[in-house]
C-alpha cells in the first residue's frame, strides 16, 4: 500500500526522542582539542599588528592567522570572502585568529589576551549610503549585483492622463534563523596523505568540500565532508558552515589532531548571516477602477561586508516583486549592495519576503486610494493560467486565484469580522482590532537554468539484505527529507516504507544532489529518487529476478540475489530540464520557475493602543503545493514558517551599532513563544505539478512570505495607520500611530476619495 499521503512515522523520530540521535557537541575523538576564533571589533580598517599578551601558555596553543592558510578564501560565487582577515578588516566580528587548545577554559583566556591593533577607515551602514558610494567599501561602487526585469513600456503607462500614480517606500530588518543547534564542526586531518575530513552541522555538504578544495588546493577525493544530525538550518547553515569548516581544518592540520568548534548562543547571533534588511520603492499606475497599468520597482537589499550568496538572494527577491498578478507593464531594479556588517545570507524566503512584503502592503495601500476594498482590487488584478508574469513566463500551473482568495476568506469568516470590528473600534475602547491578508507566489527550486547547471544526482542502491538505500546529498535539518525520501523511493518500487533506508549524506558515498535549499528537495531531489528508484526496480525484472506482479518479500528476495550474484545494484538519475522550461539570463526574461505554489494568507490582529502592542489572534494559511506527500511535516512546514513570519513581522528587531548586533542574546533578541502564536490553520489545495514525484511542488518557503504583509494590513485595518517597515514593534507602533495625528485624521487616511498618495 503506498504511503504517499500518509503520515507515516519519521526516519530520525526513534533516535531523537531517544536520544541516541548525536550531534556535533556530542561527539569526542581520541585526542581532540577545542577551537575558538578571534575576532574584529571594528566595521572597517587596517591591521597594524597582532599582540599575544603575558600570561598565557602559548606555546601550548596552536595558533592560526592569514599567513598560515594556503590560498585564503571561502570559495562560493565571487570568492570575495577571506578565510581570515589579511590585512584589513571589514565587519566586526570577521575572524583574524584561530586558537586551538584542550581546555576551552583556557582558550577564552586567550581569547581575551589577543589584541589587535587596527587604524579605522570610514565605514558604511546603510543602503542609501551604499548607494550613495561616497565611500566605497567594496569593488568600484559598493554593488554586489544589479538586476532589471522590463515588460512592456512602463514610462508611457506612467504618464496616461487615466491613471492614477501611487508611491510609497518600505522597508524590512535583517531576522536571525535561530535554530536550535548552533553552528559546530570537527575537522581531522590524515598525516600520511594530508586529507581533510569535517563533519558537522549543515545543509549542504558539497558547499564545503569546494570551499576546502580551494583553501587546501586539492582534488575531491582529499576534502571529505559529513553531515551530522543538524538542529536545524532555516538558510542558516547553507553558505555559513564553510567558514567554520575550513577553521576547524586550519587547526587540524598544524596542530596534527581532530578539532572541534562549536559555536555558543552569542557567537553564532553575532557572527553569522542574517535575512538581508531591504529597502523597496514602488510607483503604481492603476485605473480608477482598480485595473493596474504599470509597476515601477526599485529594491535593494543589504548584503553586508562580501557577497556570499547575495546576488542569488536578489534574483529571488527581483522575480517575486511583481506577484501574482496580471501586470502589462512592469519595471523592476534590484540592487544588492556592500555595507560594513557581517555578510547577510540565506534564510527561508530568500529575498521573496523581502520584496513581497512591499508588494502586499502597497496595493493595501492603492486600496486606500482608490477607496476600494483590498479584496476587490486584488482580484481585479490576478494572474490567470495562460496570462504572463513579469519576466514574460507563461503561467501554466493550474491555478485560480480568485477561488482561492474566496475561500479563505469564507474560512476567515471575513466579511462578518471586518463588519464587528469596525462597529467594536469604533466605540473606541483601547484595543483595536482589525483583518489584514496576502496573496502570493514562491517559485520552486533554483532560478531560471540553476536546475540546469547544477545537474543534480541522485543515487539508489540495493543492499545485501534486499532493501533501497537512497543516495543523495540533500540533508535532514528537520523538515523530513529522510522521510519523504522513503515514501517516493518505496512508492516507486512497490515495497514498505521500512524496506527503505536513507543514506546519511558523506561526499565519499553519495553523490552531488545540490543544496538542501529553495523548496527544491521534495520537487527537484524526490523526482530523481523517484526515477532512481525506479531504476533499480527494472534492472531486477530485466535481469529475470523478479516478475510482476510481486510483494515486498519477493522484491527483498531479488534484490539480495542480485547482489550475491553481481556484486552491487545501483541506479542513479541526473536532472534533465524539461523542455518548456526557456530562460535568458542576461536579459532575466523567460521560465523563472518550472513552477510555482499560490498562496493567500489571512491576519486577525489586535493592537492595544495603550502599549502599542500588536497580537496576532488568529491566522489562516491556505496554498496550492501540488501534492501533499506527507500531510503532518506540510502541515509543520506551513505552521513554523508562519510562526516566524509573525516573529518577522512584529518581534525580531536586530538592534545594529556600528554594524554590529548588539542584541546578541536570547534575552534581548526577542522571538514569539507559545503564548504570541495563534492558532494556525492551515488548508492544501492540491492540484499536482507534472514535473514533481507524484504532483509534489515546493511548501519550506513559502509560508514565510505571507505573514508579514498580512499582519501589517491588518494593523492598517485596525487602526487606520499604514505601517511601511517591519519589525512592528512597539516603538515602530507608537511613532507611526502618534504622527498620524488625531482620531480623525487617522480616519481621513483610512480611505481618501482618490489621488495620489505619496510616501
Amino acid at each position: 500500500m503506498s504511503t504517499i499521503g500518509q503520515p507515516v512515522l519519521r526516519k530520525e523520530a526513534h533516535a531523537k526522542v531517544t536520544g541516541r540521535a548525536r550531534y556535533v557537541d556530542d561527539v569526542t575523538m581520541p585526542g581532540m582539542i577545542h577551537g575558538i576564533t578571534v575576532r574584529s571589533s571594528c566595521a572597517r580598517g587596517r591591521i597594524r599588528g597582532i599582540t599575544f599578551g603575558p600570561g598565557i601558555p602559548w606555546d601550548e596553543i596552536t595558533v592560526v592567522t592569514a599567513r598560515d592558510v594556503p590560498h585564503n578564501v571561502v570559495a562560493l560565487i565571487n570568492d570575495d570572502q577571506p578565510a581570515l582577515a589579511d590585512g584589513v578588516i571589514n565587519h566586526p566580528e570577521e575572524p583574524v585568529v584561530l586558537l586551538a587548545h584542550p581546555s576551552r577554559a583556557l582558550l577564552e583566556k586567550a581569547r581575551a589576551a589577543v589584541t589587535i591593533d587596527v587604524e579605522p577607515l570610514p565605514a558604511v551602514f546603510t543602503i542609501e549610503d551604499a548607494l550613495a558610494a561616497r565611500t566605497v567599501v567594496w569593488g568600484t561602487d559598493n554593488l554586489f549585483k544589479e538586476y532589471w526585469i522590463r515588460k512592456g513600456d512602463v514610462d508611457a503607462a506612467l504618464a496616461r492622463a487615466d491613471v492614477v500614480l501611487v508611491e510609497g517606500e518600505y522597508a524590512t530588518g535583517a531576522q536571525e534563523q535561530l535554530y536550535i543547534e548552533p553552528n559546530g564542526m570537527i575537522a581531522v586531518v590524515d598525516a600520511a596523505s594530508g586529507a581533510v575530513t569535517v563533519s558537522g552541522s549543515m545543509q549542504c555538504p558539497y558547499y564545503i568540500q569546494k570551499a576546502l578544495m580551494k583553501l587546501f588546493g586539492v582534488g575531491p577525493e582529499h576534502a571529505r565532508v559529513v553531515q551530522m544530525e543538524t538542529g536545524g538550518g532555516f538558510g542558516g547553515k547553507e553558505e555559513y558552515p564553510s567558514m567554520i569548516a575550513v577553521h576547524a581544518a586550519l587547526l587540524a592540520k598544524k596542530s596534527g589532531r581532530p578539532v572541534k568548534i562549536v559555536y555558543d548562543r552569542a557567537e553564532d547571533m553575532a557572527a553569522t548571516t542574517k535575512r538581508h534588511p531591504s529597502r523597496t520603492r514602488h510607483r503604481t499606475a492603476v485605473t480608477r477602477d482598480g485595473r493596474i497599468v504599470a509597476l515601477d520597482i526599485d529594491f535593494a537589499i543589504d548584503g553586508g561586508a562580501y557577497s556570499t550568496l547575495s546576488q542569488v538572494v536578489l534574483s529571488r527577491g527581483c522575480i517575486h516583486a511583481a506577484g501574482p498578478y496580471d501586470v502589462e507593464n512592469v519595471r523592476i531594479r534590484a540592487r544588492a549592495v556592500a555595507t560594513n556588517a557581517p555578510p547577510h545570507g540565506a534564510f527561508r524566503g530568500f529575498g521573496a519576503p523581502q520584496s513581497l512584503f512591499a508588494l502586499e502592503r502597497h496595493v493595501d495601500e492603492i486600496a486606500r486610494v482608490l477607496g476600494m476594498a483590498p479584496v476587490e482590487l486584488r482580484r481585479r488584478n490576478f494572474v490567470r493560467q495562460g496570462q504572463t508574469l513579469a519576466t514574460g513566463q507563461v503561467v501554466r500551473d493550474d491555478v485560480d486565484m480568485g477561488e482561492m482568495l474566496d475561500r479563505a476568506l469564507s474560512l476567515s469568516e471575513w466579511n462578518a469580522k471586518r463588519e464587528r470590528f469596525t462597529e467594536e473600534n469604533a466605540r473606541g475602547g483601547p484595543v483595536l482590532r482589525g483583518m489584514g491578508l496576502a496573496t502570493f507566489l514562491h517559485g520552486t527550486g533554483f532560478t531560471g537554468s540553476g536546475e540546469k547547471h547544477l545537474a543534480s544526482v541522485v543515487g539508489a542502491e540495493g543492499t545485501a539484505d534486499g532493501r533501497v538505500r537512497v543516495l543523495a546529498a540533500s540533508t535532514e535539518i528537520g523538515q523530513g527529507t529522510s522521510t519523504i525520501f522513503a515514501q517516493i523511493a518505496a512508492d516507486a518500487i512497490g515495497i514498505g516504507y521500512d524496506d527503505v533506508e536513507v543514506a546519511t549524506p558523506d561526499t565519499r558515498d553519495v553523490p552531488n544532489s545540490g543544496p538542501t535549499v529553495a523548496s527544491r528537495t521534495c520537487t527537484i531531489v524526490g523526482k530523481l529518487v523517484e526515477s532512481a528508484a525506479s531504476s533499480i526496480k527494472a534492472q531486477l525484472v530485466t535481469a529475470g529476478m523478479l516478475r510482476e506482479p510481486y510483494d515486498a518479500r519477493a522484491f527483498r528476495e531479488a534484490c539480495a540475489k542480485y547482489v550475491r550474484e553481481h556484486g552491487r545494484l545501483r541506479a542513479t538519475a541526473e536532472y534533465v530540464q524539461p523542455k518548456n522550461i526557456s530562460w535568458d539570463e542576461e536579459r532575466f526574461r523567460g521560465d523563472a520557475y518550472g513552477a510555482y505554489s499560490w498562496a493567500v494568507y489571512v491576519a486577525q490582529v489586535a493592537v492595544d493602543m495603550r502599549t502599542y502592542e500588536a497580537r496576532v489572534e488568529d491566522f489562516w494559511a491556505l496554498q496550492e503545493v501540488g501534492k501533499v506527500i506527507h500531510p503532518v511535516l506540510a502541515a509543520g512546514q506551513i505552521e513554523g514558517g508562519v510562526a516566524q513570519g509573525i516573529g518577522w513581522a512584529l518581534f525580531e528587531n536586530v538592534v545594529w551599532r556600528d554594524g554590529r548586533m548588539i542584541n546578541d542574546r536570547m534575552t534581548d533578541y526577542i522571538v514569539p513563544t507559545s503564548a504570541d502564536v495563534p492558532p494556525i490553520r492551515v488548508v492544501f489545495d492540491e492540484r499536482p505539478y507534472a514535473q514533481g514525484p507524484h504532483g509534489a511542488k515546493g511548501i519550506g518557503e513559502l509560508p514565510m512570505d505571507g505573514p508579514a504583509p498580512a499582519i501589517a494590513n491588518a494593523i492598517l485595518d485596525a487602526t487606520g495607520v499604514s505601517v511601511r517597515r517591519v519589525p512592528a514593534t512597539p516603538e515602530v507602533l507608537f511613532e507611526a500611530i502618534e504622527s498620524a495625528g488625531s482620531s480623525e485624521a487617522r480616519e481621513r487616511t483610512r480611505a481618501p476619495e482618490g489621488g495620489a498618495h505619496v510616501a
